[in-house]
C-alpha cells in the first residue's frame, strides 16, 4: 500500500513548484512597474511611433537613384496615356471629319 502515496507526493511537489513560480512572476512585475521607462516619453507621444509621417512611404528595396529613375519614366508617359479613349477625344474626331 506505500505505493499508493507516490502520485499524491508527486502532485503536491508540482503544485508547490506552480505556487513558487507564480510568486516569482508576481514579483518580476512589481519589480518592473516600479522602475522607470528607459526612454522618456515627450509630450505623451510614443517614441516607437513619433517619426512616423503619413503619405506615401520610399521604395524598400530600390536605391534612391533609381527610385529617380523609375519615377521620370512613370512622369513621361502620363501626358500621352488616356487622352485616346476619352469622349472629348472622339468628339473632336468626329467634328474634324468633313462630310
Amino acid at each position: 500500500m506505500p505505493s499508493r502515496s507516490r502520485p499524491t507526493q508527486a502532485k503536491r511537489a508540482r503544485e508547490k513548484a506552480l505556487i513558487e513560480k507564480r510568486q516569482l512572476k508576481a514579483a518580476r512585475r512589481v519589480d518592473v512597474k516600479g522602475r522607470e521607462p528607459l526612454t522618456p516619453r515627450l509630450d505623451g507621444v510614443d517614441p516607437d511611433i513619433a517619426d512616423i509621417v503619413a503619405g506615401p512611404q520610399p521604395h524598400l528595396f530600390l536605391d534612391p537613384d533609381e527610385l529617380k529613375e523609375a519615377e521620370e519614366g512613370e512622369e513621361g508617359e502620363e501626358g500621352t496615356e488616356g487622352t485616346e479613349g476619352t469622349e472629348e477625344a472622339k468628339a473632336d474626331e468626329v467634328s474634324e471629319k468633313p462630310s
